[in-house]
């Protein structure tokens, strides 16, 4: 039996985890996108990264999957680089180490998470209204970031 310590330094084994600042670069270049595993109170409190799509955790394999019916639309292949997001980068590489297992190769996380990206002083957003989490086959809006964003930083 592993410890969650145990499990944890086996999931990151197998991932090339990204700082903050390179996993913006890489979602601002569109060769990956970022999502977002924290629940609402947790982007409620601290906000929310910009273009980030939002996933519940509960939710990731079945939205990813692109065999699956429930997946959405970005999900169209194996090889996409979806780099996962949680609140302080513990949660994110047990679910980046998930998704490698279903097939996605490209799947890593965000060292640190949230926490991390504020840290670095990475650009948040406050909506008055939170990104809802998103459905099967629903298309997102902002998930990718704009030149301005990019520019901000």
């Amino acid at each position: 039996m592993l410890s969650i310590d145990a499990l944890l330094a086996r999931a990151r084994a197998g991932l090339r985890r990204l700082p903050p600042a390179e996993a913006l670069a890489a979602a601002s270049r569109g060769d990956a996108f970022i999502v977002d595993t924290r629940p609402e109170f947790q982007r409620r409190s601290g906000g929310e990264v910009p273009g980030a799509i939002v996933i519940e955790r509960n939710h990731l394999e079945w939205r990813l999957d692109p065999r699956c019916d429930a997946r959405i639309p970005e999900a169209t292949s194996a090889h996409i680089r979806w780099i996962v997001l949680c609140d302080e980068g513990y949660s994110s590489s047990l679910a980046a180490s998930a998704l490698r297992q279903i097939g996605l190769a490209n799947a890593t996380d965000v060292i640190g998470g949230f926490q991390a990206w504020i840290a670095d002083g990475l650009r948040v957003i406050r909506p008055a209204v939170l990104t809802r989490p998103r459905g099967p086959g629903e298309p997102g809006t902002d998930t990718r970031l704009t030149a301005a964003e990019r520019a901000c930083g």
